[in-house]
């Protein structure tokens, strides 16, 4: 069974950081392309970066680069938003996403729970 559980959302001032984890399991992870996808309230689903599984260079929204850095661990199997200089706009559930196994056509999306990120004075 694959499985996806994000940690790491809270409540942090402007400015702050924030290190989100999504620990994955029940799929081959070196053979998928990780994706962090963010929704606020009363909008529909943003996305934030992916990492790719043979690509090493990852990609960014323009809306979060320079400021968010994705990186992964293969051995922990756990895929990291590392967010810095955090804005108000940041402010959403951020949900870790898997597409495995990436480029092949039967590949498929999976996807965690969600963690709360609120960015406020």
């Amino acid at each position: 069974e694959v499985q996806l559980v994000e940690s790491g959302g809270g409540l942090v001032q402007p400015g702050g950081s924030l290190r989100l984890s999504c620990v994955a399991s029940g799929f081959t992870f070196s053979r998928s392309a990780m994706t962090w996808v963010r929704q606020a309230p009363g909008k529909g689903l943003e996305w934030v970066s992916t990492l790719y599984s043979v690509i090493s260079t990852p990609s960014y929204s323009d809306s979060v680069k320079g400021r968010f850095t994705i990186s992964k661990d293969n051995a922990k199997i756990t895929v990291y938003l590392q967010m810095n200089s955090l804005k108000p706009e940041d402010t959403a559930v951020y949900y870790c996403n898997a597409n495995f196994p990436y480029g092949d056509p039967r590949s498929r999306d999976y996807w965690g729970q969600g963690t709360q990120v609120t960015v406020s004075s």
